[in-house]
């Protein structure tokens, strides 16, 4: 399978991807891979008494798992170079266990490079919740193959 091609991105175009429950495996998982065993993670008692109340997905973890549910899409087979990385990420709202995750994102702009079989694409990317609250917002980079060099 082959993925878009950089003239293939339309600025304006959106893509959705399928969405995915966060889960307490995912956090203890995500810990022991990234030694981050910050309490707002792993210490429901000590959670009770903050703001969130409960314990909290790593801000890391939930863009992981978006970006595995855009790979899911198949956009970039074979056309992905290199992800260059983000203007901006920020983590808007907390995402708990049991929350269900899902990605929106916007082709923003295009321009060409200085080589003649790729350019650069640059998306507005929405991880949002099951109640269609924005919990993550970012812009990325990504360079592609261009289908005339291809």
């Amino acid at each position: 399978m082959v993925g878009m091609f950089w003239e293939e991105w339309d600025i304006g175009a959106e893509f959705q991807t399928a969405s995915r429950t966060i889960t307490e495996a995912d956090i203890v998982n995500f810990a022991g891979i990234s030694g981050d065993y910050n309490p707002l993670h792993i210490d429901e008692e000590f959670c009770k008494q903050t703001q969130f109340g409960t314990r909290i997905a790593h801000g890391p973890l939930v863009y992981s798992i978006a970006a595995g549910l855009l790979f899911q899409l198949h956009l970039y087979d074979d056309t992905l170079i290199a992800f260059l990385g983000f203007d901006s990420l920020k983590f808007t709202l907390p995402v708990k266990i049991g929350d269900t995750v899902r990605v929106r994102v916007e082709v923003l702009e295009k321009r060409e490079t200085s080589k003649p079989d790729r350019g650069v694409m640059k998306r507005l990317l929405h991880v949002l919740n099951q109640r269609d609250e924005v919990v993550q917002e970012g812009v990325q980079a990504f360079l592609l193959k261009k289908k005339s060099a291809a």
